[in-house]
C-alpha cells in the first residue's frame, strides 16, 4: 500500500495548550509507511480492521492500535467465563487483545488515559466501557452510564488524549469508525467524534470504516493471503467471540464470515466558511466584490444597446450577454463565498453604477433608453440578484474524493 499524505488546514483547534508536546517518534526507515487504528473496545480492531491491519503488517508499514476502554461490559458468550465481570472482564479482555495483535502482527498497542496515550501534563486515567442497550432505533447508551467512561468523558480530554498518541506515532494516516460507530455505540460514535477531531486539527488524513449497509468506499482490503491471521486473532477472543471454520459469531448468535471484505472511505475536514474570515479578510471580499459590481454595472450599461443583425434580423446581443454575465458575477461571489453579503456588496455596486448611468447627462444624451432593451436592462438585473440572493443555500464545488491508499481488490 502506498499513502499519499494531504494536509488540512483549519482555523479552530478544541485541544488544550498553546502548543503541542514534543514526543520521540518510534524508529523506523524513513520511507515506512505509518498507520494509526483508533478503537473502542479490544476486539473491534480485529472485528473491523484485523485485515487492513494484517495486510498492512505484512508490506511492510508500521502498524499502532489504540484502545480506548478494555471493554469492561462486554457480554461473555461462553459458561466457562461467566464469572467474569467488571474490571477483572477488562483485565481479562486486554490479555486476549495482546494475544490477537502478536497474531495480526502489532508490536505498538496502547491503551486511552495510560501515560504514552495521555495528554502532556495530564495524571493518567482510565476510560470506562460505556455499555449500551439496543432500543427501537438501534444501539442506545445506558441510562446509568459511569461518569467515568468514555461516553461521558468530555470530549475535548478524550480527543486531546488521542492527539498526543497521533503526535508521538506521527501516522500517515489514521483510522477508526464512521459517524454512527458503525452500529451506534456510543463509545465507537465518541471515538469517532474525538479521533476526527484530533486528526483535522493536527492535519493528518482520517479515514473511516465503512458501516454495514454503507456504500463501499475506494480503499477495498480483501483478506486474501492474511485470512489465517485474522482467524487466528478472532480466536483470541473467547469471551467475545466463537469461531467455527470460516465464520465466527459474536453474542448476537449470527454467522459473518471471517474473510468478509473491509472497506474504508477518506473524511476530509470541512472548507472554512467566509463567516471564519477575519474581519480584515472580510472588509477586502466586501471591498472587491463592490468594485467588480461597479464596474460591471458601468461596462455593461454601455453597451447594453448594442446589436448585431443576423439573416437580416436585429439580436439585442448587448443586454442578452450583460445578463448572463450579471448572473455569472452574482452567483459565483455566492458559492465562492458561500456568503449572500458579499455578492450583495457587488449587486449594490452594480445597480450604484446602472442607475448613475440610467440619469440624463447636461448635453441630453442617455444611456437606458426608452425601448425593449432599455426595460430589460432596468429590470432584468434586480430580478437576477433578488433570486440569487434570496435562494435558501448553494452548495461549494467540492474537490473530487482521493484515492490515497491503494490495496489489493
Amino acid at each position: 500500500m502506498t499513502v499519499e499524505i494531504g494536509k488540512a488546514y483549519l482555523t479552530h483547534s478544541t485541544l488544550p495548550g498553546a502548543a503541542y508536546p514534543v514526543y520521540l517518534r518510534q524508529k523506523g526507515p524513513a520511507d515506512m509507511e505509518r498507520v494509526l487504528f483508533v478503537h473502542a473496545h479490544p476486539d473491534d480492531e480485529t472485528l473491523a480492521t484485523g485485515a487492513a491491519i494484517a495486510t498492512l503488517v505484512a508490506s511492510g508499514a508500521y502498524v499502532a492500535v489504540l484502545t480506548c476502554t478494555r471493554g469492561e461490559l462486554g457480554e461473555v458468550i461462553p459458561d466457562a467465563l461467566q464469572h467474569l465481570s467488571g474490571d477483572a472482564l477488562g483485565e481479562y479482555r486486554l490479555g486476549e487483545l495482546s494475544a490477537a495483535l502478536a497474531a495480526l502482527g502489532v508490536t505498538d498497542h496502547r491503551v486511552l488515559g495510560n501515560p504514552d496515550a495521555r495528554w502532556e501534563g495530564r495524571a493518567p486515567r482510565r476510560y470506562l466501557d460505556s455499555g449500551m442497550r439496543w432500543g427501537p432505533s438501534g444501539a442506545q447508551a445506558l441510562p446509568d452510564a459511569d461518569p467515568l467512561s468514555l461516553s461521558a468523558a468530555e470530549a475535548g480530554e478524550v480527543a486531546a488524549d488521542i492527539a498526543a498518541v497521533i503526535l508521538d506515532v506521527d501516522p500517515d494516516v489514521v483510522v477508526s469508525y464512521a459517524a454512527d460507530g458503525g452500529y451506534g455505540h456510543p463509545d465507537h460514535v465518541r471515538a469517532h467524534e474525538a479521533t476526527r477531531t484530533a486528526a483535522e486539527v493536527l492535519g493528518v488524513p482520517f479515514y473511516v470504516v465503512d458501516s454495514d449497509g454503507a456504500r463501499r468506499g475506494p480503499v477495498v482490503v480483501e483478506p486474501g493471503a492474511v485470512v489465517d491471521r485474522k482467524r487466528a486473532a478472532l480466536e483470541a477472543y473467547r469471551t467475545q467471540v466463537t469461531v467455527t471454520g470460516d465464520e465466527y459469531r459474536l453474542s448476537s448468535g449470527e454467522p459473518r464470515p471471517i474473510a468478509a471484505v473491509e472497506s474504508f472511505t477518506r473524511v476530509r475536514p470541512p472548507e472554512p466558511g467566509f463567516a471564519e474570515y477575519g474581519m480584515a479578510a472580510r472588509i477586502v471580499a466586501f471591498a472587491i466584490a463592490g468594485v467588480l459590481g461597479l464596474f460591471a454595472g458601468a461596462l455593461l450599461t454601455a453597451a447594453h444597446q448594442s446589436t448585431v443583425a443576423v439573416a437580416g434580423v436585429p439580436v439585442p446581443w448587448g443586454v442578452i450577454v450583460g445578463l448572463i454575465i450579471v448572473a455569472a458575477l452574482f452567483l459565483g461571489l455566492r458559492i465562492v463565498f458561500e456568503s449572500r453579503a458579499v455578492a450583495l456588496a457587488a449587486a449594490v455596486g452594480f445597480l450604484v453604477a446602472a442607475s448613475l448611468l440610467s440619469l440624463q447627462s447636461a448635453g441630453g444624451s442617455i444611456l437606458v433608453a426608452d425601448n425593449p432593451a432599455g426595460y430589460v436592462w432596468t429590470f432584468g438585473p434586480v430580478i437576477i440578484g433578488v433570486v440569487i440572493l434570496a435562494w435558501p443555500r448553494f452548495a461549494s464545488p467540492k474537490p473530487s474524493a482521493a484515492r490515497s491508499i491503494s490495496g489489493t481488490k
